[in-house]
């Protein structure tokens, strides 16, 4: 009888060992030895830290909104409609980025001035004439919010928007305000060469990295700075956002915040990926995948795949894949490449694998593949989007995208210790 009581006794102990192990794994970021689930559970938003706890930054001020789809709160409530029925607040005016307020744009879609529907404010378009408001659209407005979600790559433009109207806030005399957001890449990685500032432009305005590992309220501080802006900026901090989590790690459901940015997958992707942009070969626009589709009629699917996957780069698989987009490049062309599936997110590095693509397939395939053409000033697109002109050399020349590594690390390290200055969490 004791001997069986024994053996009991052991088996009990054993499960619940399993079983709090089984905790500690499922509730726990093993890596980084605190509780996500804790995390998930007392997440808040820059909206709904203001709206809950800092109103008096708004209340009986005129108030402008620079926002998108993405401005929702955990319940998914636009801050538009939030704003606009709060009785403590004065809505004023709209403005909306490249894609528009309510994300109806296509990429590059010059976005007019109209009336939003469902509220009857005015909408100011910072995608068309002018990406920085002017005296007129910022007449009689108290304080400027910002509330976007980014995806942590240097050439999407919505970082850029909120610069400008740092600097028309500034310059008007009006009080600017960031409602954080999470960085849905983490906040630790930080990867690619750093803007050379002859390469200035609407997709990389600064000297930061392709992957800069910063939230918008940390980067409009920097800005604010670093880059002379000198706004009378607040940010208004999420709660329980480590730089650990990516967008999968926190309660947010994800909203598109352009387009062709259709999941996180896709965010993952993107700040290599999209040097494809700058070439002649597909970035998967006009499909279900973008960016995680890449491709051309000239590439020969199972080859291309294949000379990847042999580079054994880290968190990343390759599939041959084979597609026809419905618009963009090669628009209704049957279309040869690969799918990017990224298999461990904390190790895949988007920056080197983007710049493999790009040197593999021109490497593959030089009698058809090409840099788009360079404007006037001899600079082409992809230089733009890199952040120099010598990558672009450089993949021509047969260097190994470890020896362009090599080559932009130093500024990477000077920007990571510029970055310190301005971490909020």
């Amino acid at each position: 009888m004791k001997k069986w009581f024994v053996m009991i006794l052991m088996s009990v102990l054993v499960m619940s060992t399993i079983s709090v192990a089984l905790a500690d794994d499922n509730g726990k970021g093993n890596k980084y030895g605190h509780d996500k689930n804790k995390h998930k559970k007392d997440f808040k938003l820059g909206v709904e830290v203001l709206l809950d706890e800092e109103k008096q930054l708004i209340e009986g001020k005129n108030v402008g909104l620079i926002t998108n789809p993405t401005g929702v709160d955990q319940e998914l409530t636009s801050i538009v409609d939030r704003l606009h029925n709060d009785p403590d607040v004065n809505l004023t005016a709209l403005y909306g980025p490249e894609h528009g307020v309510r994300g109806s744009a296509q990429a590059g879609e010059y976005v007019e001035y109209y009336t939003d529907e469902q509220t009857g404010l005015p909408v100011y378009s910072l995608y068309g004439e002018t990406r920085k408001p002017s005296p007129e659209m910022l007449e009689g407005i108290d304080v400027l919010l910002f509330d976007i979600q980014d995806v942590g790559t240097r050439f999407y433009t919505y970082i850029y928007t909120m610069a400008y109207a740092m600097e028309a806030a500034e310059e008007n005399n009006i009080k600017f305000v960031v409602l954080d957001r999470p960085n849905p890449l983490g906040g630790e990685a930080v990867e690619g060469p750093v803007l050379n500032d002859e390469y200035s432009s609407f997709v990389g305005k600064y000297e930061i990295p392709l992957r800069h590992g910063m939230t918008v309220g940390e980067l409009a501080k920097l800005f604010n700075n670093e880059f002379g802006i000198g706004a009378d900026l607040t940010v208004v901090e999420m709660k329980n956002w480590d730089r650990d989590m990516y967008y999968d790690d926190t309660p947010l459901e994800w909203v598109l915040p352009s387009p062709n940015m259709p999941t996180l997958d896709t965010a993952l992707v993107y700040p290599g990926a999209a040097l494809i942009e700058g070439t002649n070969v597909s970035e998967g626009r006009g499909t279900t995948k973008p960016f995680e589709l890449i491709g051309a009629p000239f590439i020969n699917s199972t080859e291309l795949a294949s000379e990847l996957n042999r580079l054994e780069l880290p968190g990343v698989d390759f599939r041959a894949a084979s597609y026809t987009p419905s618009f963009s490049k090669h628009a209704g062309k049957l279309t040869h490449g690969v799918q990017i599936h990224v298999t461990d997110k904390e190790e895949f590095k988007p920056v080197m694998t983007g710049l493999h693509l790009v040197k593999t397939i021109h490497d593959l395939y030089p009698a058809d593949f090409e840099f788009r053409a360079e404007y006037s000033n001899g600079i082409s697109f992809f230089d733009y989007l890199v952040g120099n002109g010598w990558i672009r050399d450089a993949i021509k020349e047969g260097q190994s995208v470890e020896e362009m590594q090599e080559k932009w690390e130093e500024d990477l390290d000077d920007f990571k210790e510029v970055r310190e200055d301005y971490l909020v969490y």
